[in-house]
């Protein structure tokens, strides 16, 4: 987007990727490119800031209508866009701030004056998501909003009490417990594609509740229903619930320290067994306490019917 004067936009702002995809503990560049007309004198207060748009300022941008990203940019209240935007790097001229947890991990790419790209470095889980790079020249502004996204396995996890128990702020404290986020609806989706099927429903990182089959069946939406990602819409945060061994828990923790080990997490059980196969008939002290075991060869007694 940009600012109009009589004779047409004098600054613009565009993003040669709308997506760039790295890995926890890699590097990313987001492109951010400022086109500025000639007739334009040089000005060294030109202002570039980056932030991170949360999910509820995405959810606000699309009930307004319009794109965050589109010309036809929809007028939310201003308290609330600032309140559903979290600040990420601001550089003007030589002075150049960045802030809160990516302190010391940004940077302007800087490969020219008007090269406005922002590397992020050391990748954390709660980078992914979308931003939003600005420039202020003057009286001219332009916008442009570039998506991080990042590879990884998608895993569901039930907490070790039984399902349906967590509200959104609790999964995403089960979900740092197990080192790993909630995940989004892009990430769910890219996993159904995969052939995730999964029946039962839980959160996601913009509030929705929603749970991917491949397989319709009548537990799961109904036998006769198309294959998809089932939604139940967003729910309230607070208020909405869901997402035996020789051992004791702590004899097996002890076993693994023995070993020279830890207790593996329920994705790191998970990602072996959709990345290496792993199978096991035997279940197993996971370290979120729950009870679980690996199945990539269906057979009597071990999940007989289907992988699980």
């Amino acid at each position: 987007m940009h600012q109009c004067s009589e004779n047409g936009p004098r600054l613009s702002v565009l993003s040669q990727q709308a997506n760039v995809v790295s890995q926890r503990g890699g590097n990313a560049t987001l492109p951010c490119a400022i086109q500025r007309d000639q007739s334009m004198p040089p000005n060294r207060k030109m202002r570039i800031k980056w932030t991170k748009l949360t999910s509820d300022y995405l959810k606000e941008a699309g009930q307004k209508g319009g794109g965050v990203n589109g010309t036809d940019q929809p007028q939310l209240n201003p308290r609330a866009a600032l309140a559903s935007q979290v600040d990420v790097f601001v550089a003007m001229d030589y002075h150049k701030r960045s802030y809160g947890r990516f302190h010391g991990r940004v940077h302007l790419q800087g490969s020219s004056p008007l090269d406005a790209s922002l590397v992020i470095t050391d990748i954390t889980l709660e980078d992914y998501g979308r931003y939003k790079c600005e420039v202020i020249d003057g009286l001219e502004d332009g916008t442009a909003v570039v998506s991080l996204d990042l590879q990884g396995v998608l895993f569901p996890y039930s907490p070790r009490l039984g399902r349906y128990n967590l509200n959104f702020y609790e999964a995403e404290r089960a979900c740092r417990e197990q080192d790993a986020a909630v995940a989004s609806f892009d990430q769910l989706y890219e996993a159904w594609r995969g052939g995730l099927d999964w029946c039962n429903a839980g959160w996601l990182s913009d509030g929705s509740v929603q749970y991917p089959i491949t397989n319709p069946r009548e537990p799961c939406g109904g036998k006769n229903t198309m294959p998809g990602v089932r939604n139940y819409g967003l729910r309230e945060k607070e208020k909405n619930h869901f997402d035996p061994s020789k051992l004791t828990y702590d004899e097996a923790v002890g076993a693994c320290l023995k070993d020279g080990a830890e207790i593996a997490k329920v994705g790191q059980m998970y990602a072996a067994w959709k990345l290496l196969g792993y199978d096991r008939c035997d279940a197993g002290w996971l370290a979120d306490g729950s009870v679980r075991y690996p199945i990539s060869r269906p057979r009597r007694r071990c999940s007989p019917s289907e992988a699980a």
